[in-house]
């Protein structure tokens, strides 16, 4: 530290002169000399001003938690801006700058002398007579810096356009979206020596992906740097079609029948040998249809009408042919 000299205070001297002589007469009758007579004492002027008393300025250093600050360094500049004083604070965090003459300074804190603090702003002094202004200096911790990656959640690719605020408690500190390297970079406030807690939210995702809606918290401490990852998924889209259209059309008519109603291309009972049909026949034939209105038979409804059906006609051909044959043989003289 630069020690400027102890205070000095103003002295009066007070200086007295004695003047002693005698006086003489002359003869009448003798010259006079025209010149004035010097006259044969001596004044000394006393000092009308008094010599400038001093000031100083006394400076405690501390932290936010109340804790005092050794080897922090100052220095302090008059109005002209030449360096009049400076030094570090003592193990008890404070310094003190006297013999200084009064007016305005500028403080101006070079080091703080911890690798967790941060030094203060420039600030004035008015420095007064005869007094040591005092003046206690809080430094703050340096911020943590806080950088911000944004992932794809399956191939770590770097996302730009990811949004999120990061806070303390129910306060909004910070708010970062990641440039098109997919990072974005802040500072943060501590408020502790061991550090404080911070809570990281997004609040836009990148396009083309979804939201991730829970938060994370991390810790940060003074002066260190922190990385904080958010890592979102694809918006899930709708798969395309696994068969592809043939372009067909996929109504094609049924060929076939209706239950209930034969088709045309259905097979019909052959005719009998007989020019004349069965009286079974004709019984089948002129069956009463289902009256109308009647909602239409199912398959198996109609399926013992057709097989009955079938089973007379059988059983009439049959009956004919046997006919036939039995005429032939009981009239042989026919043939004569």
């Amino acid at each position: 530290m630069r020690i400027r000299s102890a205070r000095t205070l103003p002295a009066a001297v007070a200086v007295a002169a004695t003047v002693t002589g005698s006086l003489s007469w002359a003869p009448t009758a003798s010259a006079q000399s025209t010149d004035p007579s010097p006259t044969a004492s001596t004044s000394v002027a006393p000092r009308n001003a008094a010599e400038t008393e001093t000031g100083g300025v006394a400076i405690v250093k501390k932290d936010p938690g109340g804790d005092v600050l050794a080897g922090a360094s100052f220095a302090l500049f008059d109005s002209a801006g030449k360096e009049t004083a400076s030094g570090k604070t003592d193990t008890q965090g404070q310094l003190a700058f006297q013999d200084l003459a009064p007016g305005v300074y500028r403080l101006k804190e070079v080091s703080s002398g911890s690798p967790l603090h941060d030094t203060v702003d420039d600030q004035d002094v008015i420095v007064t007579p005869g007094t040591d202004t005092p003046l206690t200096i809080v430094d703050p911790f340096k911020d943590a810096s806080v950088r911000l990656t944004a992932k794809d959640d399956k191939t770590g690719k770097l996302l730009p356009g990811s949004t999120v605020n990061i806070g303390s408690g129910t306060k909004t500190i910070l708010t970062l979206t990641t440039g098109s390297d997919g990072t974005a970079a802040g500072k943060l406030p501590i408020n502790s020596r061991t550090g404080s807690d911070f809570w990281v939210k997004q609040v836009k995702a990148p396009e083309g992906y979804d939201l991730y809606k829970p938060s994370k918290t991390f810790q940060a401490k003074p002066g260190d740097p922190v990385t904080v990852t958010t890592t979102n998924a694809k918006t899930a889209t709708t798969p395309p079609p696994t068969e592809k259209p043939t372009g067909k059309p996929t109504d094609e008519p049924s060929h076939k029948p209706t239950p209930g109603k034969p088709g045309k291309d259905e097979d019909t009972p052959a005719p009998s040998t007989s020019e004349t049909p069965a009286a079974d026949e004709t019984a089948s034939s002129t069956a009463a249809p289902a009256p109308e209105g009647a909602l239409a038979h199912t398959g198996a409804d109609a399926t013992p009408w057709l097989i009955g059906g079938a089973g007379v006609l059988i059983a009439a051909g049959g009956g004919a042919l046997f006919a036939v044959r039995r005429r032939g043989t009981d009239d042989p003289t026919d043939e004569s």
